[in-house]
């Protein structure tokens, strides 16, 4: 595998994060492109400063959870697609979304070589100008909601301007160049349905959370939808 030495080590722990159960020395190695005697190399360099890797040669090896390798290294490519995807969602999101991408962001600049640091300011990236349907919903809510499996009572606007009132399980939310959608089941229409963020007139938690859990019901969904 080409590269320095630190991009080395952060693919083979991007390697054995890819693995739940013990992986064989030989596996790694090959999927990495390097030998196996450098393999146990990295690997006791990782253990060295910090990574929880258990197992040993002929029985596999497995990484538990919680170790970063500092400082972060990135490709250039790698951070310009960091950089334009922290710019996209500033402008495509809500506010507090938005603030935390420019400061996960800030964070990540941080921890990088200066030379990579100075890549993040650099790139030629742009983000263009958005024309969203103006927002009549809590995002923040929404994605909250979303997160914590809470039922919503919403009043949903049509085209006509005909408002009903819906208890809905929020599962997903997704944007669009325009619009953003909610992707939920529907207690009215007992059936998944498609919610415009910008036709909800109102908007609050039951108090209750929905019967399954949301991965459930998203596999569901995206079978129902022909989504692979």
């Amino acid at each position: 595998m080409a590269g320095s030495r630190s991009e080395r080590l952060l693919a083979l722990l991007q390697a054995l994060r890819g693995h739940r159960y013990p992986v064989t020395g030989e596996t790694l190695a090959e999927k990495l492109g390097i030998s196996l005697r450098t393999l146990y190399r990295d690997i006791a360099s990782l253990r060295a400063q910090g990574a929880a890797i258990e197992g040993e040669a002929g029985l596999g090896y497995v990484l538990r959870p919680g170790f970063l390798l500092p400082p972060m290294m990135f490709s250039q490519e790698e951070i310009e697609a960091l950089v334009l995807g922290s710019r996209w969602v500033e402008k495509a999101t809500d506010a507090t979304l938005s603030a935390a991408a420019a400061t996960a962001l800030a964070k990540i600049t941080a921890v990088l070589p200066a030379a990579l640091g100075d890549a993040v300011d650099e790139t030629a990236l742009i983000i263009g100008p958005r024309d969203l349907a103006v927002e009549t919903a809590d995002i923040a809510a929404l994605r909250s909601a979303i997160r914590r499996e809470r039922k919503l009572e919403i009043g949903y606007s049509d085209e006509a301007g005909n408002v009903t009132r819906r208890v809905i399980w929020p599962i997903g939310l997704a944007y669009f160049e325009r619009v953003r959608v909610v992707v939920g089941w529907c207690e009215l229409r007992a059936d998944f349905r498609h919610f415009r963020t910008d036709r909800m007139a109102s908007l609050a938690e039951t108090g209750a959370r929905y019967p399954k859990r949301r991965m459930a019901l998203l596999s569901e969904w995206r079978r129902n939808m022909d989504y692979a």
